[in-house]
């Protein structure tokens, strides 16, 4: 049986990405592995403070609760994914990566990951 740390290492070991975070809803870091150095407690404080305004923007637009987000930056995007019923997985990307397979993976598979926390 793949663990959560395998998931993650594999996560991180992708074309173009740097780290993977996941925390929990109130911005605990539950585990991360990283291709670079990352500040794993850092990204999930912060993860979770976007995630929780972000839902509320949803819901204020009648677009319910969010369950994948792209936020892109000068040095690389961040993709939020909800996992679980409140955790969220963080993937950090290069500025040159190709992210679209990796957002098909988590759209389609990132329910794999809720019978792992």
């Amino acid at each position: 049986m793949t663990g959560l740390a395998d998931v993650l290492r594999g996560l991180s070991s992708r074309a173009g990405v740097q780290a993977a975070v996941l925390l929990s809803a109130d911005g605990l870091a539950i585990e991360h592995a990283a291709a670079d150095p990352v500040e794993p407690e850092t990204v999930a404080a912060l993860v979770a403070s976007v995630a929780q305004h972000a839902g509320r923007m949803g819901e204020g637009a009648g677009r319910g609760e969010l369950q994948l987000g792209v936020l892109e930056f000068d040095r690389g995007a961040v993709v939020l994914a909800r996992v679980g019923s409140g955790d969220w997985l963080a993937v950090l990307a290069r500025p040159d990566a190709d992210i679209g397979p990796l957002l098909y993976d988590l759209r389609h598979h990132r329910a794999a990951l809720t019978p792992l926390l």
